[in-house]
């Protein structure tokens, strides 16, 4: 069965946005009441035992990772019972690994107050919050978590994003009027448990409603099971490897400088991350489909599918960078206050950080959709470990920046080039990597001027406040896409993604904009 590739996939990113921009908005509203009604303590302490989680989620494996990727052919050839042994034995790792997520986590209890500096909030028992935190973590991987691979595999996420809706709603009403009325963090974690709980179990049931002919039954060959445990071993290291990467960062600055600093850093990275995560739903969206599309299309056409994508990624994220640049300072101000801003050049490294990000969530995409995870398996393991490394020197000299820098460097000089070796030896030719290298180079030089007009025009700007903010945004806005398009507009990729965009949005691009069509016939 050959997917309808674009069209699962602008379907899974409508609302896969629709659904990160409320789960954006809707956080920061709660993020904002916490810190008004309850103190900028709480704040740091949910963000130290989100990554604390994080750091447990190493038992997952890549599980399941490697069990969508091993359904992408069993859905090629319509195989049934394939698909079905292989949700059972994705149900039987995930029984596993939540033993094995609930036994780790009880054995480092003890250690949790020492992740702490001294600033815990008045009558607070970590122990208790730290067990809730846990509870719910487990919870995910007992409750019906296999049931997701099936909708992931076909390319159905956008029913994820309507459950999620759903239950995020609750949670998020329930968890406010805690905050203003209750102010209590115990019963804030206790909403976020049931929550998760009938997430999962209402996923299970769309999932079964849809796709009723995959039950969890049959058993896979040995020679099967031993290529799926491969894949998983490989991913084993890519998964230390994000989690050190990802929650290193949040640990030591609780360690070293403390709740406060934490949750001033966190609120930077708050805004990042939310747009990182809206950037991460196109990926998603994606990535089935460009596993589709390996198996099916010749090299020739996956790489001028990668020319395409990585055009429209560098697009966005140097657009996006260059209104973090301008916007960062202006909105913590309106939203917390002068005292609780980092310094600009801490938003230059953000803005570094973002950008090199962005490019290396692509890679990653290919990686995973291609399952080139044996190739990769060492690559995750020097770049957490250099980024490790670097955190805890550089903090102690240059504080909060010197934890940001050494994921900056690691990411660029440890584990983008190695990435890109393991794509152009396995997935796509070595001829095509030069090529490829001077797009990204100048795709970067031109976000980089970008980003200093954008700043150069922003900083002429006398207005504050809240018209201030939008004015500078919309001048951001304009001021990127119009060099964009002066730089870019006779490329082939401009036509190419011209092309893409109408198709996801059913022809509708060029209906409103019909010049554009002299740029896809040339």
């Amino acid at each position: 069965m050959k997917l309808s590739r674009t069209k699962n996939a602008s379907r899974n990113i409508v609302f896969g946005v629709m659904l990160k921009c409320y789960q954006i908005i809707v956080p920061f509203l709660m993020r904002t009441a916490m810190i008004y009604f309850m103190g900028m303590k709480y704040v740091g302490l949910n963000s130290l035992f989100t990554n604390v989680l994080h750091v447990l989620n190493i038992a997952e494996l890549g599980v399941g990772s490697a069990m969508v990727y091993s359904m992408y052919q069993p859905i090629v050839d319509d195989d049934s019972e394939t698909i079905c042994a292989l949700m059972r034995l994705y149900r039987k790792y995930y029984r596993i690994i939540g033993g094995i997520v609930a036994t780790a986590g009880l054995i480092i209890t003890p250690f949790i107050p020492k992740l702490i500096k001294s600033d815990v909030p008045e009558g607070i028992n970590v122990y208790v919050l730290y067990l809730l935190n846990l509870s719910a973590t487990v919870l995910s991987y007992w409750l019906f978590a296999y049931k997701n691979s099936i909708l992931q595999a076909h390319q159905r996420n956008d029913l994820i994003s309507k459950v999620t809706l759903i239950t995020n709603t609750i949670q998020y009403v329930l968890q406010l009027l805690v905050i203003i009325f209750l102010k209590s963090y115990y019963v804030y974690i206790l909403v976020m448990l049931v929550t998760q709980a009938a997430t999962n179990i209402t996923t299970a049931f769309v999932s079964q409603k849809h796709y009723p002919q995959f039950q969890p039954k049959g058993e896979l060959t040995k020679e099967k099971v031993a290529s799926i445990n491969k894949r998983i071993r490989d991913l084993f290291t890519s998964k230390i490897g994000a989690i050190v990467v990802n929650s290193a960062d949040t640990i030591v600055i609780s360690a070293f400088l403390g709740l406060t600093v934490l949750a001033i850093y966190q609120n930077y990275y708050f805004i990042l991350y939310s747009l990182i995560s809206v950037i991460t739903i196109v990926f998603q969206s994606c990535t089935a489909g460009v596993g589709n599309s390996i198996i099916v299309e010749t090299k020739e056409k996956n790489f001028t599918d990668l020319k395409k994508f990585t055009f429209l990624i560098m697009w966005i994220s140097g657009m996006c960078s260059a209104c973090l640049l301008c916007l960062y300072q202006p909105f913590m101000e309106i939203w917390v206050g002068k005292k609780n801003q980092l310094e600009f050049s801490a938003v230059i490294c953000f803005c570094i950080y973002y950008f090199i990000y962005e490019i290396n969530q692509l890679l990653n995409m290919y990686k995973d959709a291609a399952g080139i995870w044996h190739e990769d398996r060492f690559r995750p393991l020097v770049t957490a470990a250099t980024n490790l490394v670097l955190n805890i020197i550089l903090v102690n000299f240059w504080g909060i920046y010197g934890v940001i820098l050494s994921t900056v460097i690691s990411m660029l000089l440890v584990g983008m080039p190695w990435l890109l070796h393991n794509l152009f030896t396995v997935l796509f030719e070595k001829k095509f990597l030069k090529g490829y290298l001077s797009h990204i180079l100048l795709y970067t030089a031109v976000s980089a001027l970008a980003c200093v007009c954008a700043l150069g025009v922003c900083s002429l700007i006398p207005m504050g406040g809240i018209l201030g903010f939008i004015v500078k945004g919309i001048v951001c806005i304009v001021i990127t896409n119009v060099i964009f398009v002066l730089f870019y507009n006779k490329r082939a990729e401009f036509g190419m993604s011209i092309q893409l965009v109408d198709k996801m949005l059913h022809g509708k691009l060029l209906k409103i904009m019909p010049f554009l069509k002299k740029k896809i016939s040339g």
